[in-house]
């Protein structure tokens, strides 16, 4: 018999610059003992934990809990790129709901260098390496572009080749980021930009993306307590946030044959788990109002709405020049600022969205507060790869 599973509490820390920030031993226990506050419940009554982090020597988890106490309990540490924090997520909500554990820590934190993303290791093969020729063909006018960069950004010119979208329409999103993170305390930036603002960036590839298109590295920590009813209500905590459904997917075929850069970046993975979770919850995206998404750039927040069934295939451009993705529309997208404006510490990004999620279903939210919020949906996304989709539901 499978358990119901809640979100009892949450942390997170105010997101920061590479070199601005404290050790990622602080970061990561800081947002452990922000969770346990939340929940108001001791760390000896957790019974398993799951820290996620993508750029760390093993047991970079333990080092991190170690500051919390020594319980003894299993802490099982994982890597899987950007999608880590909701892989940590979505392992304790299993150990919850198949009954392993009664409640279970899910922790993410990063302390990232500035620059572009790359690789510790010089001697082995490269994650991806096999397919690797897909993107060198289909990009092969940006070798000087990072590679991030350039599938992400090859994914946006294709939808620009594809649908006719214009490239004005992705500074748009960056600006409605801005607009949303501008309410968020603890969001990286918090400035104002517009699209024109986008637009006149410095260019990284031309025609394709300006630099206010990609989102930031940074630093930063979230936590989320998970367990069951049973356990919530034994210990005198929330039962308000329920995770309905959860999937996670890797690479289909369809990811690189035939070759495309928006399959190349996750689209079907993203689309796979999205029906697998509209599915087991039994709601639909016309049933969503809020929704965390995995905006790395702007232009696969872009590619996410088709992927999600936000809108049709090739309709993301309408979508996003009828307001559709802010308040007043279908779907406020990412109110916490997303990853654009509020920050993308790889391995606490994925909690980071389950602590706006639950603020926005707790009624907490501020001045980002959608209203009459029932259900919110989770997108996080980690080439290489794996896409982890969650569906949260106010009790």
């Amino acid at each position: 018999m499978t358990q119901t599973v809640l979100v009892a509490g949450v942390g997170m820390i105010p997101f920061s610059k590479p070199g601005a920030s404290p050790s990622y031993t602080d970061m990561g226990a800081e947002a452990v003992r922000l969770a346990l506050k939340d929940a108001g419940l001791d760390y000896d009554k957790v019974q398993m934990a799951f820290t996620g982090y993508v750029y760390g020597d093993s047991t970079c988890g333990q080092t991190v809990l170690y500051e919390i106490g020594r319980s003894g309990i299993p802490v099982i540490n994982v890597n899987n790129n950007c999608s880590t924090g909701s892989t940590a997520l979505y392992l304790a909500r299993e150990a919850v709901r198949c009954g392993q554990v009664e409640c279970a820590l899910a922790v993410g934190f990063e302390q990232m260098q500035a620059g572009a993303l790359k690789s510790a290791w010089d001697d082995r093969p490269r994650p991806r390496a096999r397919f690797m020729p897909i993107l060198e063909r289909l990009t092969a006018d940006a070798h000087d572009v990072p590679q991030a960069l350039r599938g992400f950004g090859g994914a946006g010119r294709e939808h620009m080749e594809r649908y006719g979208t214009r490239l004005d329409t992705f500074a748009a999103v960056r600006a409605k980021a801005s607009r949303h993170a501008a309410n968020n305390p603890l969001a990286l930036f918090k400035n104002v930009v517009s699209t024109e603002d986008v637009m006149n960036d410095k260019v990284v590839w031309p025609g394709v993306m300006t630099r206010l298109m990609a989102c930031p590295p940074t630093c930063g920590a979230a936590a989320a307590i998970i367990c069951s009813e049973t356990f919530a209500r034994k210990h005198g905590l929330r039962t308000d946030v329920q995770i309905l459904a959860q999937s996670m997917t890797t690479d289909p075929v369809e990811s690189f044959d035939p070759p495309s850069m928006i399959s190349y970046v996750g689209f079907h993975m993203a689309q796979a788990g999205a029906r697998m979770v509209y599915e087991e919850a039994g709601i639909g995206p016309q049933d969503i109002r809020v929704c965390e998404l995995h905006d790395c750039f702007a232009h696969n927040e872009l590619l996410s709405y088709e992927a999600l069934g936000f809108c049709p295939i090739g309709g993301a451009e309408k979508f996003i020049l009828d307001g559709d993705n802010t308040y007043g529309g279908r779907v406020v997208t990412n109110p916490s600022g997303g990853l654009l404006s509020k920050g993308h510490p790889l391995g606490a990004t994925g909690l980071a969205q389950c602590y706006e999620l639950t603020q926005q279903l707790r009624g907490n939210a501020d001045k980002r507060q959608v209203e009459g919020v029932q259900v919110a949906l989770q997108h996080n996304l980690g080439l290489g790869g794996a896409c982890v989709i969650t569906m949260y539901g106010k009790r």
